[in-house]
Parts: structure tokens; C-alpha cells; sequence
């Protein structure tokens, strides 16, 4: 285990199974996972650990079995695990409640300027009460745009046609089945149409090469003046630099970020703005989500181990 657990899967996990972690829980070099898929045969990995190509044609691979903590999975060769024959899983699902409720408080904390008017009174600086001190924008009856259609995103557009009746439209490779979105979410093919009708924009497209830097400048250019980024996918879809230009030049109103393209490094650009909302990479951190994260993560494990076939492969 290359990170610590929630405390009660590291019980249940104790109970069966041989393990071994690092209780100072610090992140490993890539050294050292690459011993570690010499040493056992199961690793479990977070999001921060780079499961290279390289680490599985080392000589004397053990390995056989990634059970990944996150859903995401681009951070593993899924390719050099097949060639070598190691099963890689996931654990979805259980995390799309309270990705999308941090992103849903993302949207309102950026909104209402909740970040810029908290650091203005701790520091002292709220000069009290007057009719046009910080105001916001309301959320209600404005039109969210979403790039990636899948669990968590359909959850927070629910959440924010519940909460605001917002008008909600979406850009992914393809739409969903017709008659199986019960929001009716309009699809849009072309994301410069999207990014220019929004008045929210949230991101909840997988990383990797595919979308990195997806969102550049020239794109971010498209947005409206009064427009709002989210971002609760990865760090890599946005250029950071173009997204504190245009922040910091007053070309969009506000963002909230909770992921970073060099996690745990922020862009000094974002961290220097008022109007930007910066969470540690909180998505998933509830109690109840990282320990459910867990325990799918020792089902799949259980089931390799059992030799029946782990609900949430992905390789």
C-alpha cells in the first residue's frame, strides 16, 4: 500500500491479508514502487503514484494484481499491464456523491465570492456592512455547461437543476442514449459553441493526453466576461498560466479549482487572485466516501485473490 487507508478498511484488511505500508505516509519515489512490484504481489496505488511502462518490464516482476485506490486511472500504463498480465482495477461509483457535492460548493463559493470575503475578514480588512460590498452573481436559472457526461457529472447537474434550475448542456465524445437522461440535457457537438453560451463551466473529463490542456487560453478566451470555471476532473485539462491570465485581466470572472497539474504545487498566478477558489483536492474526502473507496478497492482484491473475476477491471 503505497499510501495510509481510512483506518477501519486497514483493519479489515489486516484480518486477510499480508500487508505492508509506510505509517509516516509519505509519497513514494518511483524507485520505490518499482521495487515494491518486485517485492508483492498485489500493489495498491493512489492517483499520486505513476505506474510507468518502464516498472513492468523490470526483471523479476512479482506483481499481479494493481488494485487502485481512485477511479481514475490514467496515472497507470493500462497497455504495459496487459502485456505483462497484470490485472489493474478501480473503484467507481462510490465516489460520485461527494465529488459532485464539492464541485456543487465550488460553484457557489466562487459565485458569491465566499473565498475572497473570508481571507478579507480574518485579515481584518472588512470595513462592515454596505449595500454594494462584494457582490456576487446568483447561480439560479443560469445555464452550466459540463464537459464529460458521466457519473459525476450527471450527479452535479442534477444537484444544480435542483438547487438553481439550471439550464444544463454538456460537450463529450458522444451524447447519451436518448431517453436515458432524465435531466434532458442538451448535447453539444462543438465546444467553442458550448464554452461560449455557458455562464457556468464545470470540467468532469478523464486526464491524460487526450484532454490535457484541453482548456488553453484560446479556449478559455471563448468564455463569457461574467463566466465561472470549475474544475473537480484534473489538473492537466486546464493551462493554468492562461486560466490566471485571464482571471487576473478581469476576462472571467471567477474559478474554483480543486485539482492542479502539478499537484501539490499551485500555479503562483492562481494563488495571487482573489477571484479564484483553491481546495487541496478535497473531491472524495468524506469519511464515508474514502473508506467505501476502500472497501471496493478489497473486493476487487478478494475476488482476484479468490480467483473470480474483480467487478471494476479496467486492464
Amino acid at each position: 500500500m503505497t499510501r495510509l487507508w481510512p483506518q477501519s478498511v486497514l483493519e479489515k484488511m489486516a484480518q486477510l491479508h499480508d500487508m505492508t505500508f509506510d505509517p509516516a505516509d509519505r509519497p513514494l519515489e518511483p524507485t520505490e514502487i518499482a521495487q515494491a512490484m518486485r517485492d508483492f504481489d498485489i500493489l495498491c496505488p493512489t492517483i499520486t503514484d505513476r505506474i510507468t511502462a518502464g516498472m513492468f518490464s523490470v526483471d523479476g516482476l512479482r506483481v499481479r494484481m494493481i488494485a487502485n485506490f481512485g477511479a481514475g486511472h490514467e496515472h497507470i500504463d493500462l497497455e504495459a499491464a496487459k502485456a505483462a498480465g497484470v490485472t489493474v482495477t478501480n473503484t467507481p461509483d462510490v465516489l460520485t456523491q461527494s465529488t459532485a457535492e464539492l464541485g456543487i460548493l465550488l460553484m457557489l463559493m466562487a459565485a458569491r465570492r465566499a473565498g475572497e470575503g473570508e481571507r478579507q475578514l480574518r485579515a481584518r480588512g472588512w470595513p462592515g456592512w454596505h449595500p454594494t460590498h462584494m457582490m456576487g452573481r446568483s447561480l439560479h436559472g443560469a445555464h452550466l455547461g459540463l464537459i464529460g457526461y458521466g457519473r459525476i457529472a450527471q450527479a452535479t447537474a442534477r444537484m444544480a437543476s435542483d438547487l438553481w434550475d439550471m439550464k444544463i448542456s454538456y460537450h463529450s465524445r458522444r451524447p447519451v442514449p436518448d431517453g436515458s437522461d432524465p435531466l434532458h440535457a442538451t448535447y453539444v457537438e462543438s465546444l467553442p459553441m458550448l464554452l461560449r453560451s455557458v455562464d457556468v463551466l464545470s470540467l468532469q473529463c478523464p486526464g491524460g493526453p487526450a484532454t490535457h490542456h484541453l482548456l488553453n487560453a484560446e479556449m478559455i478566451a471563448l468564455l463569457k466576461r461574467d463566466a465561472i470555471l470549475i474544475n473537480t476532473a484534473r489538473g492537466s485539462v486546464v493551462d493554468e498560466a492562461a486560466l490566471a491570465d485571464a482571471l487576473g485581466e478581469g476576462r472571467l470572472a471567477g474559478a474554483g479549482l480543486d485539482v492542479y497539474e502539478r499537484e501539490p504545487a499551485v500555479h503562483p498566478g492562481l494563488r495571487a487572485l482573489d477571484n479564484v477558489v483553491l481546495l487541496p483536492h478535497l473531491g472524495s474526502a468524506t469519511i464515508e466516501t474514502r473508506t467505501a473507496m476502500g472497501l471496493r478497492a478489497l473486493a476487487n482484491i478478494d475476488a482476484f485473490v479468490s480467483g473470480r473475476e474483480p467487478a471494476d477491471r479496467v486492464a
